[in-house]
């Protein structure tokens, strides 16, 4: 073998070690990345639903992500069936469709008078209070963002 060839494999080789020699693949092994959104903020839902449209599709698309928007304070009320926006309910309806979690907040619920069923289709009840359940999904490795 020649003295260059060597040196590249060698160089190559110490570079794949270290990890970088380029982008990594995914592979079954490979753990998806687990995010949940804090939202509170009313004239932000938006914003951040859209965030989470971009998280998903800088990752590949459905499926490569585990991500959990928590919901509590006045950004409930965006979510109230009654009132939604057309977008923020075409929003939600395309995020839940690709596997993102939605937690209202059973605190925030209370003060504002509904029911799950007074929602826009797909939450689930945080039970001990969205910053509870936010505090929880951190502990199970979940990176917290409040975009």
């Amino acid at each position: 073998m020649e003295r260059r060839s060597l040196f590249r494999t060698g160089f190559t080789g110490a570079l794949g070690l270290l990890g970088l020699t380029g982008p990594a693949r995914a592979t079954e092994s490979t753990p998806r990345v687990r995010v949940a959104y804090h939202l509170s903020d009313f004239d932000r839902v938006i914003f951040v639903l859209g965030n989470i449209q971009n998280h998903i599709d800088g990752t590949g698309g459905p499926g490569n992500a585990d991500i959990r928007l928590v919901v509590h304070g006045p950004a409930l009320k965006a979510f109230h069936a009654i009132a939604a926006a057309d977008n923020v309910v075409a929003l939600s309806e395309r995020l839940i469709k690709g596997g993102v979690g939605f937690d209202a907040c059973a605190n925030t619920m209370k003060a504002q008078g509904v029911k799950l069923g007074d929602l826009t289709p797909g939450f689930v009840i945080a039970e001990k209070g969205g910053v509870v359940r936010l505090a929880e999904l951190q502990v199970q490795g979940y990176a917290y963002l409040r975009p």
